[in-house]
């Protein structure tokens, strides 16, 4: 469900040029010649490295907030990749429930297997190439959480676990470390001889709506077909941009639905089709999936990250006039759009929470009655380059949660 793509090639052809803008930074020193070999070599091939996040904080960690950075929430609503060019930094972000993310991780692969984890053999080399980038980076970007061991280990120095060389680790043996390092799945693709792209395996623990054991094997057209309007409209566009961006252009998008529950497997609305009675609105929780994309140059793996955030209802009252336009979405956007995100289970309940959350804003002052006429233009009120960011905890249950705890 949450893989959607549209008029992704034609913004392709300046992702290159905006890619090297946002990339480009002075040498520190001088080069000898064999350095400079190595460095023109990588860069040829791969983005520059990351810079060091060295006053990073696991207690007050947040991730950017996607309903500001990649035009997740948008009016007139209708089928778009809502795409940028991805800053290297960027690809893996960690925030305060880290170790929250990896015990579920953990859980869900221990009980699901190859349901959510597994690699066909023509993706087992890309899988470790994935891997071997996550240990290249992680100490880079982050090097307060990670220590590298050599060339060919990482010391993840939050839980303690030691990978003291990942040498000769592929396909479902490379992912289980993945899933011990990051955050985030990974959805692999590739293209095949037919000139299709394929998925071909990946490490995918929180789908929310669908399996990774239903897609693997199978052609973005067979896996789209429920999508309303992707592969009458941009299935040919997607597949020739996948198939011919380089390494040296990873991109980015955010999509979003909402849930009634941190079942980030499997939730509760796609089984029952309504959301539970018991769940009061300010506890419903928009679910984002930040979704990078990265062509691994050795073996031209696709890898498709997504990291799935969460953003409690209530938090949006700290955000001007975003609950204002995500009412406006829900009354007037494309009806087969929202049909798909299952808006029926839960609109009646959640638009008159989302009119008190306007009104609370309309009382604080954060907006204006008139700023209520250009909901769209929500970014324009962020003041000072300080993009609000509230983050309830999934750590911890929820109101309700506890609630349903005491019903019991």
């Amino acid at each position: 469900m949450m893989f959607t793509w549209t008029h992704i090639a034609a913004a392709l052809c300046i992702v290159s040029g905006l890619v090297y803008a946002i990339y480009r930074r002075p040498a520190a020193h001088k080069r000898t010649p064999a350095i400079a070999a190595k460095n023109d070599e990588k860069a040829s091939t791969s983005p520059p490295d990351p810079d060091p996040y060295l006053d990073f904080d696991m207690e007050t960690a947040h991730t950017r907030n996607h309903i500001y950075v990649n035009k997740t929430l948008r009016f007139p609503y209708f089928q778009t990749m809502a795409h940028q060019p991805m800053h290297i930094n960027d690809w893996i972000e960690i925030d305060k429930d880290y170790k929250w993310y990896l015990d579920q991780k953990a859980k869900v692969i221990k009980e699901k297997g190859k349901i959510v984890i597994d690699s066909l053999p023509e993706n087992d080399d890309a899988c470790a190439e994935l891997l071997e980038t996550l240990v290249d980076y992680l100490p880079k970007r982050y090097p307060t959480l990670f220590d590298a061991i050599g060339t060919v280990g990482i010391h993840n120095k939050v839980t303690g676990e030691r990978f003291e060389d990942i040498t000769g680790k592929s396909g479902v043996d490379a992912l289980m470390v993945v899933s011990r390092l990051v955050q985030d799945d990974f959805l692999m693709g590739r293209a095949r001889e037919d000139g299709h792209v394929y998925f071909v395996g990946g490490l995918i623990a929180f789908p929310g709506f669908y399996l990774l054991s239903n897609y693997i094997g199978k052609p973005l057209e067979v896996v789209h077909r429920e999508i309303p309007y992707f592969n009458e409209k941009i299935l040919m566009s997607v597949e020739r941009t996948l198939k011919k961006f380089k390494a040296t252009e990873p991109f980015e998008r955010t999509s979003w639905t909402m849930v009634d529950d941190r079942n980030l497997f499997w939730h509760n609305m796609v089984t029952t089709q309504k959301m539970s009675d018991s769940v009061h609105p300010k506890d419903m929780w928009m679910r984002m999936d930040h979704q990078t994309f990265r062509k691994l140059p050795r073996s031209n793996g696709i890898a498709f990250g997504v990291h799935v955030m969460l953003k409690r209802l209530e938090d949006l009252v700290e955000t001007p006039l975003v609950p204002a336009l995500l009412a406006k979405i829900h009354l007037e956007g494309d009806k087969a759009l929202m049909e798909y995100k299952l808006d029926a289970a839960y609109k009646d309940r959640m638009l008159p929470y989302l009119q008190e959350l306007t009104k609370r804003q309309l009382d604080l002052g954060l907006i204006s009655e008139s700023d209520l006429d250009k909901v769209t233009d929500f970014r324009a009120l962020v003041k000072d380059g300080r993009v609000p960011n509230p983050q309830t905890t999934l750590s911890k249950p929820t109101e309700t949660e506890e609630g349903m705890v005491d019903m019991v």
